[in-house]
């Protein structure tokens, strides 16, 4: 099974690093993903994807968006996620190679754990709360901005995949 190449993720980083750092930014103060940020994630694929990944790789990692647009519809209905989140992932979904998927997936859980750990720790102290003192994410006791460790999965990802298809340094 293919996997991400490292010329593929150098390129891809490009849109995937300012749109997750917004999107993280924007979960922690409103617990809100924006739809423009979204669909500014999916047509950063649509075009970078297009000069970055071989044709075939391009059609099978964009299959990813529909099917995880369907499953995360499913889980939002269920509420088990926001709706934000399932229509981030699914942006993300394609630009993850299916022979990484489950590198992704293990990356995803340590970085969820990470997110909650660091977000907790960060509410519970109140030197570092007061430098975001409005931030809704702060007071919403049992809800996550999940947005955060999927925007952190995401550029991990395409980082770990430039590293490790990059030629030796030295």
């Amino acid at each position: 099974m293919p996997v991400l190449t490292a010329d593929a993720a150098i390129w891809l980083l490009l849109a995937a690093v300012p749109i997750s750092f917004y999107v993280a930014w924007s979960d922690m103060r409103s617990m809100r993903i924006p739809n423009g940020s979204v669909l500014l994630l999916a047509a950063g694929f649509l075009v970078i994807g297009l000069l970055a990944l071989p044709w075939k790789g391009y059609l099978a990692q964009l299959v990813h968006l529909p099917v995880v647009l369907a499953v995360g519809f499913v889980a939002s209905s269920l509420r088990l996620v926001g709706a934000g989140d399932a229509k981030f992932a699914a942006a993300m979904a394609p630009y993850v190679a299916r022979g990484d998927g489950l590198l992704f997936l293990y990356l995803f859980a340590a970085m969820m754990v990470g997110a909650f750990i660091g977000h907790r720790t960060a509410r519970s102290i109140p030197a570092l709360r007061n430098l975001a003192p409005d931030w809704e994410s702060w007071s919403r006791r049992r809800d996550f901005p999940m947005g955060l460790a999927l925007a952190g999965a995401l550029v991990g990802y395409l980082l770990i995949a430039l590293l490790r298809d990059a030629p030796a340094l030295g």
